[in-house]
C-alpha cells in the first residue's frame, strides 16, 4: 500500500510518501506560503522515491485542528489529488499526529497535547500509548488554558506550542502529574501516515467528497469579542 500524506495545519508544513515499504519525507517551518510550498514538497519526495501520482493508493492529510489557513490548503489539496486520482482519503487529528511524534521519541505511557490556538485558547486533547500508537482518551477541544487539565492521576508527557505560550498556566494545571515538558512538537506528514495506517487496515477509509476539516472553533473567522 502506498500512502501519500501532507499536513499544513501549522507553521510547520511537510509531506510524507510511504513507497513499497520505504519513508520519505521533507518538513519545513514557514509561517506563509503552505499552498506553494506543500505542492513542491510533494514532487520532492516523489523524485526521492522515484515514485509519481499514479502510483499512491490512499492519500492521508492532517485535518486540523490548526491554522485556519493552513487547514484549508491541505483538504483543498487532499481533496483535489483525491478526485483526480480517484483514491481515497484518510483524515488525521493534527493533536493526535502531534502525540504520535511524541510517542516515537520519547519513552511515555500518556501524552498531554496542548497547541497555541492563540486568542488566549489551546487546541488540546489526552492520549495513551498503546503498542506504539497513540489513542484518544477525552475530547479534543478548544479552551483556555486553565481548563486544560488532566483527565487521569498519570504522569503525562507535555508536547505541543501551548506549553510554551502558557507554560505557568498548564504546569500548575498538571503539577505533580507532570513528568516533562516538550513544546517544539508539531504534526509531522510521516506521524499522519502511522496513523492512517491503522484505519487502513481497518477499511476506514473515504471517498474524496468527505476530505473535510475539523476546526473546533464554532466561528473561526470572527473575533474572540464577536463570538
Amino acid at each position: 500500500m502506498n500512502i501519500l500524506s501532507l499536513d499544513t495545519c501549522t507553521e510547520s508544513c511537510s509531506a510524507a510518501l510511504l513507497y513499497q515499504g520505504q519513508l520519505f519525507e521533507r518538513v519545513e517551518l514557514t509561517q506563509r506560503g503552505h499552498s506553494d510550498l506543500i505542492l513542491a514538497m510533494m514532487d520532492e519526495v516523489f523524485a526521492q522515491a522515484n515514485a509519481n501520482i499514479s502510483d499512491v493508493d490512499v492519500l492521508a492529510f492532517g485535518r486540523g485542528p490548526g491554522s485556519f489557513t493552513g487547514v484549508r490548503v491541505g483538504v483543498g489539496v487532499a481533496q483535489g489529488i483525491a478526485y483526480a486520482r480517484d483514491i481515497p482519503v484518510v483524515p488525521v487529528s493534527s493533536l493526535a499526529a502531534v502525540a504520535q511524534g511524541a510517542a516515537e521519541q520519547f519513552d511515555c505511557g500518556y501524552i498531554a497535547v496542548a497547541m497555541d490556538a492563540r486568542m488566549g485558547e489551546v487546541y488540546c486533547a489526552s492520549y495513551r500509548v498503546d503498542n506504539g500508537i497513540v489513542q484518544l482518551i477525552d475530547e479534543e477541544q478548544v479552551c483556555p488554558p486553565e481548563q486544560f487539565k488532566p483527565c487521569q492521576q498519570q504522569q503525562w508527557l507535555a508536547v505541543g506550542t501551548g506549553w510554551a505560550e502558557y507554560d505557568a498556566i498548564l504546569t500548575a494545571n498538571f503539577a505533580d502529574n507532570l513528568e516533562q515538558v516538550s513544546a517544539k512538537q508539531f504534526p509531522q506528514a510521516s506521524s499522519v501516515i502511522k496513523l492512517a495506517q491503522q484505519d487502513i487496515d481497518a477499511g476506514r477509509t473515504l471517498p474524496a467528497e468527505q476530505a473535510l476539516p475539523v476546526y473546533l472553533r464554532n466561528n473561526v473567522a470572527k473575533k474572540k469579542g464577536e463570538q
